[in-house]
């Protein structure tokens, strides 16, 4: 049986809906199109795992070197993306691996920070300290904002053919495996399923 390797957190994994839920306990964040990968910064150095835990540090030089220069250890979980030359996270260019070298972080959740578990912590709390965290960092690494109202969000996703949002229950704990305290919501013509493993 292969061990989790240290460091390495099993991401939460978002529920599929048909529409934003309604209501000011959720948050909706953009969803780029991408690698999902948890980021570690740990006693000076940085891993970089994938969704199933494979270490891909050696992949993305521009992330681990934000990280390496963090003000703070931190388990960061977000999204690598490379972009086209309109901004738009671009998968097939992320997975042709031709472009490793500009590849960056969309983070969106703070998982530990100096050896403290912030996992049990609501979601706006480690996003708070997230956002203070990433307030200097270099370009590997960009916070990913957030929205108040799901169907703007939506609609701004559609209208610049981003892949969707994922709407998250500002109050929720942070739990790995699949959870209903965070909803995907795709754009109608966006791809139903991804064949790639690693993908959020």
């Amino acid at each position: 049986m292969l061990l989790p390797a240290p460091g390495f957190i099993d991401p939460c994994i978002p529920t599929f809906a048909t529409e934003p839920p309604v209501g000011p306990q959720w948050i909706h964040e953009i969803e780029h199109d991408g690698y999902r990968l948890i980021v570690c910064r740990r006693a000076g150095r940085v891993r970089l795992f994938n969704r199933s835990g494979y270490d891909w540090t050696d992949r993305y030089p521009l992330i681990v070197a934000a990280a390496d220069v963090l003000p703070a250890d931190a388990t960061v979980d977000g999204e690598v993306v490379v972009c086209d030359d309109a901004g738009i996270s671009d998968f097939e260019r992320l997975h042709s691996r031709t472009l490793d070298r500009v590849a960056f972080l969309w983070a969106f959740d703070l998982l530990e920070l100096d050896g403290e578990d912030l996992r049990a912590r609501p979601l706006f709390e480690r996003k708070g300290a997230l956002d203070r965290l990433l307030r200097r960092a270099k370009i590997g690494i960009q916070f990913n904002e957030h929205f108040r109202d799901g169907a703007k969000a939506f609609a701004h996703a559609c209208q610049f053919g981003l892949k969707g949002i994922i709407s998250k229950d500002r109050s929720s704990p942070y739990r790995s495996g699949p959870s209903k305290t965070w909803l995907k919501i795709k754009r109608p013509t966006a791809a139903r399923v991804s064949r790639f493993e690693g993908r959020s």
